[in-house]
């Protein structure tokens, strides 16, 4: 009668320990804009989320360089920049720095004032969206609320319909 009891009872406790959730990733947690510590295109610049400027929305891309989705969605973002107008837009990746710029210079993504590319060196932004996809959407309003995040490529008219709302 003692052995059925005690396996009945390491068996449950067995159980609860790997019937455990996981945490939720830490932008649901703190749904404001999350740390940022990109080292720019000039190799020399920091930029942090205290450089953004206030009171306008934010999106956050985080890109692979080499992601066909990525280069997509990044043409299709230029081809409507004129949309964007009023939305600072966070380009982020962590490969390295060559790649980065490369894809930075074949974009020519220096012309446009409210895109800023970056290389996120320390891995921030992936483990605090804990990303599975990319690219990785995240749309911030003008206090730097979350808004929601997208994993995976989106039509420019989608894209601008989160900020419309």
């Amino acid at each position: 009668m003692k052995t059925p009891l005690l396996f009945l009872i390491f068996n449950l406790i067995f159980l609860n320990c790997f019937s455990q959730t996981e945490p939720e990733p830490p932008y649901k947690r703190f749904p404001t804009i999350p740390p940022l510590k990109l080292l720019l295109t000039d190799s020399a610049t920091i930029f942090t989320e205290k450089d953004l400027k206030k009171n306008q929305q934010v999106f956050v891309i985080l890109f692979n360089p080499e992601c066909e989705h990525c280069q997509k969605e990044t043409e299709e973002l230029i081809d409507n920049i004129d949309e964007f107008k009023k939305i600072q837009i966070v380009m982020s990746t962590t490969l390295p720095f060559d790649k980065m710029k490369i894809f930075y210079e074949k974009n020519e993504l220096g012309r446009f004032k409210n895109i800023t590319v970056g290389q996120d060196k320390y891995y921030l932004l992936p483990t605090f969206f804990r990303i599975s996809n990319l690219p990785f959407l995240a749309f911030y309003d003008k206090k730097g609320k979350l808004i929601d995040v997208f994993e995976g490529a989106l039509p420019v008219k989608k894209v601008i319909e989160k900020f419309e709302h």
